[in-house]
């Protein structure tokens, strides 16, 4: 355990990545992508499952659907929560079916965070602002706004196109190591690089937390977002755990990831995005401009009174999804068998997993919708529910409406309020069944 204390600095590839190819997987236990032992204990076995934003065109119905395991599993060594990597990042994000910029929540957040942080820390004409997986430029346009230079990276060609015409210089590119040097012998280094859920997508961590070191100027700062694990296990978020989410981060985790490349924690949020995520502020550590604060260590002593250093803390988990499970498929049962109508809201990634999860489709619901028109007319992959524009609810008076995007839910039900002028009723299944009037 030595070598995963805070503050251990060691800018060499200690752990490499071994490829898919090279295990045996009835022999041979992945390694932890953290600190390289090996996974062998289960954090939660959702079963077998399509990628959960690949969303099927009419034609591809009467074709097979690649599913993989849904596996999720707790590093023993250092408690770090894992996929295995079944599937290469470019087969999941060359061609990506989320756009952010459909989300009012989403817009008003960046909008948020580019004001307060561009205030605290003097972001203007003169700097630099780098952000990773900055998908359709919905946060750098605030930047761009201000005359603020800046530059988005995102892997997802169809996405950065939107970007650049709305303005946002965007490179197509996978960020890591390499990128990062390119990029800073161009004198293109960042005062502020940004990467808001994009470190759950990655499998080698060490190579893109590297990048973000190498990239980041002297004296300046990097803010990462990502869905916090404490409240995926407290609130029971088991739908966001997807084959694109391969880890899955405890402040405890995420502050060491860093630290083994030299970037120390000064300060972090916890917001309300994902069903509660972390803002984690980072800076060099020879930079003393920026001291830790109080917050840092709070959270990290929140997190050990609640257990997340301990293994046994994760090994009740599946217990809890199995039954929310069983819960969940008694309640559709029973408003069937009543003759109720049941459509569902948001074509999501987390819906994805729920659904397939649960052997939930059409069955149960005759549609679901979503306010992308990059997703309408399509079909959500495994359960095969047709997607439609969310004007199809007032047509059809359904009884229920499901609200898979339930870190949403106020957004939706908002925009939906004419629903309750029929009887209607809204449905949210995480972290247990909730049934609003």
């Amino acid at each position: 355990m030595e070598d995963l204390a805070l503050g251990h600095r060691d800018k060499r590839r200690t752990f490499p990545r071994r490829s898919v190819q090279e295990y045996d997987l009835t022999q041979d236990a992945r390694p932890c992508r953290f600190c390289d032992a090996p996974l062998r204990t289960t954090f939660v076995d959702l079963g077998a499952s399509p990628l959960a934003n690949s969303f099927l065109e009419p034609v591809q119905l009467q074709r097979m659907e690649p599913f993989f395991p849904l596996h999720a599993y707790i590093c023993d060594r250092c408690l770090f929560v894992q996929l295995e990597e079944l599937e290469s990042p470019e087969a999941i994000f060359r061609d990506y079916a989320y756009y952010s910029s459909y989300s009012d929540t989403f817009l008003a957040h960046a909008k948020a965070y580019c004001e307060a942080v561009s205030e605290r820390f003097t972001i203007d004409e003169r700097s630099r602002v780098v952000e990773i997986a900055s998908n359709d430029g919905y946060l750098l346009r605030n930047f761009v706004e201000a005359g603020v230079p800046v530059l988005g990276i995102d892997p997802a060609a169809n996405v950065a196109r939107v970007a650049v015409g709305n303005g946002v210089p965007t490179m197509v590119e996978f960020f890591g190591e390499a990128l990062a040097r390119k990029l800073r012998d161009g004198e293109k280094g960042a005062d502020l690089i940004v990467a808001n859920n994009v470190l759950a997508h990655v499998p080698d961590l060490h190579d893109f937390v590297e990048g973000i070191r190498i990239l980041l100027r002297p004296g300046g700062v990097m803010t990462v977002e990502f869905p916090h694990l404490m409240r995926l296990l407290e609130e029971n978020q088991f739908d966001t755990i997807y084959h694109e989410h391969f880890s899955y981060f405890s402040f405890l985790t995420a502050e060491r990831i860093l630290a083994k490349h030299g970037i120390v924690v000064f300060d972090v949020e916890e917001i309300d995005t994902h069903g509660g995520s972390l803002r984690v502020y980072g800076r060099h550590d020879e930079d003393g401009s920026k001291p830790v604060g109080p917050r840092v260590e709070e959270l990290r002593t929140r997190e050990i009174s609640k257990g997340l250093d301990r293994i046994e803390t994760y090994l009740c988990f599946a217990d809890r999804v199995a039954h929310t499970k069983r819960e969940f498929l008694a309640f559709l049962i029973d408003q069937k068998n009543q003759g109720k109508s049941m459509v569902a809201y948001g074509a999501a990634a987390k819906g994805n997993t729920l659904l397939n999860y649960c052997g939930i489709g059409t069955d149960f619901f005759d549609y679901i919708v979503d306010r992308s028109p990059h997703k309408q007319g399509l079909f959500l992959p495994g359960s095969r529910i047709p997607i439609l524009a969310p004007e199809r609810i007032r047509e059809t008076r359904p009884d229920y409406v499901v609200i898979l995007a339930w870190n949403l839910k106020d957004e939706v039900m908002e925009s939906l309020r004419d629903v309750r002028g029929w009887g209607g009723r809204f449905v949210v299944p995480i972290p247990r069944i909730q049934v609003f009037e």
